[in-house]
């Protein structure tokens, strides 16, 4: 085959299979199903296993990408897998939900001039060959515990990232989560049809295997307090996320129908909404929903709504196509369900029927002025641009902030400019000595894997400081 013919072999990377889009829109089963072995095989052979692997420089997590790929061609699974979790506590969630696009992929080279190699599916089709094995990681050596112990405030991605490296380095973990489960947005926020409840639980199956202990319903600033664990433990790491709501702010907003994306998510996916009436616990129901907001959050809402029943979802935003953050993955998948999108349109106000219920929402028509503070374009209004749209379930996900309980409860704890933890960019620790933080909390609401990345490297530090002081 000549040069020509390779390189347009491997321009082109292997499709994912997925549910029909009629057919899925009517189900929580998970969309895209997943490369087959053959499927993963010829989608590793395109790797160009260059020298200086750009691909590595993008992962938050630093996963070696081109060392578990050529384990992969070489049918090495084991290998692979145990080379993905030397690095990744949570592959098989890694490989559903994080934005390679932006990260190792976008620094592929095969994306110059085609496609770049699947990375994350790839890194799913590993991960899910040992899904929920009751051998956990292939090679794990059985963990000696020594005097350290460890505490973590939260359970969501970023807690669970430094409570394996933790664990897996001696030290002695427990976690305290204000929920009744662990997994924090991986369970409450992210639905099932993109990241089943099983393989979320699987993994943290993994952690329970190391020796971490999860203790539930203990709310980090209430009944656990901060200054209570700094006595008990060595080190404390805070990774409670950003779940205060941010909401429009117009009139109308307390009525009834209207939720922030928090709670609508909240409800169906940790409620198990998703599951009436095997799980007793229905949500609000809606005919007609609008969702405001344009990221990953965004696209879940109106997609769950659909496959709630609902008979009609749009999704307002005041910008174009072209400035939407969500994944351009989750905007096409929404678009194939069914999903409308109304741009350049903003909502000045929710209109209520006789009984105070939603039953429309006022929207003003907008332009694209002059760049932002950050770059962006900014919205403008335009004059007499108004029209009703009717809607009785209205979703606000524009984002969430610093939920200031705990930050309250505890003197001390230097926050930045915008009510978040501020810590060290390399190790996470805070104004607290041994205190670390991570994720959400310290960067306002961002990626799972980027919390993770902030969970490892804490991770790392305190495991470094035990090791310097012979613990």
């Amino acid at each position: 085959m000549n040069r020509q013919k390779i390189q347009k072999k491997r321009a082109v990377r292997e499709a994912m299979p997925c549910q029909p889009p009629l057919v899925r829109r009517a189900n929580f089963d998970e969309v895209a199903l997943g490369y087959t072995r053959e499927m993963a095989l010829r989608e590793a052979a395109r790797c160009l296993h260059c020298k200086k692997p750009l691909c590595v420089s993008g992962c938050p997590v630093q996963v070696p990408i081109g060392d578990f790929i050529a384990e992969l061609v070489k049918g090495n699974l084991e290998v692979a897998y145990s080379i993905v979790k030397s690095a990744n506590s949570l592959p098989a969630v890694c490989g559903r939900v994080c934005p390679q696009e932006h990260q190792c992929e976008g620094k592929c080279v095969l994306g110059v001039k085609g496609q770049p190699v699947a990375i994350g599916r790839l890194e799913r089709f590993v991960a899910d060959a040992f899904l929920g094995s009751a051998h956990g990681c292939p090679g794990q050596k059985p963990v000696k515990f020594g005097d350290g112990k460890v505490a973590m405030l939260g359970a969501g991605p970023a807690s669970l990232t430094c409570a394996g490296i933790c664990a897996a380095n001696g030290l002695r973990v427990d976690v305290f989560e204000g929920l009744h489960e662990p997994g924090g947005v991986l369970v409450y926020g992210i639905p099932s049809f993109r990241l089943p409840k099983n393989v979320v639980a699987a993994e943290i199956g993994d952690l329970r295997t190391l020796g971490v202990r999860f203790h539930f319903n203990c709310v980090a600033g209430r009944t656990v307090l901060l200054e209570d664990l700094r006595g008990e433990y060595d080190a404390v790491f805070i990774g409670v996320g950003a779940g205060l709501p941010v909401f429009l702010g117009i009139p109308g907003e307390n009525l009834v129908g209207v939720f922030s994306a928090n709670e609508y998510l909240t409800r169906v996916n940790l409620g198990r909404a998703y599951a009436f009436p095997e799980y007793d616990t229905p949500v609000y129901p809606g005919k007609n929903v609008t969702v405001f907001g344009a990221g990953n959050v965004a696209m879940d809402a109106a997609r769950t709504a659909l496959r709630l029943g609902a008979e009609s979802v749009h999704i307002v935003y005041r910008r174009t196509r072209a400035e939407m953050p969500a994944r351009e993955e989750e905007i096409k998948h929404a678009e194939e369900e069914g999903v409308r999108f109304s741009m350049l349109a903003a909502p000045i106000q929710f209109n209520a029927d006789a009984d105070m219920r939603l039953c429309s929402v006022t929207l003003q028509g907008m332009r694209l002025g002059e760049p932002d503070a950050s770059g962006r374009r900014s919205p403008v209004p335009v004059e007499g641009q108004l029209r009703v749209l009717p809607t009785d379930l209205a979703v606000v996900a524009l984002g969430t902030r610093a939920n200031p309980i705990l930050l309250d409860a505890t003197p001390g704890l230097e926050r930045t400019e915008r009510g978040y933890i501020r810590a060290d960019k390399n190790t996470g620790e805070t104004s607290l000595p041994n205190v670390f933080a991570g994720g959400d909390i310290v960067t306002g609401a961002a990626t799972v894997i980027l919390a993770m990345g902030a969970g490892r490297a804490a991770g790392q530090e305190i495991c470094r400081r035990f090791a310097k002081q012979g613990g």
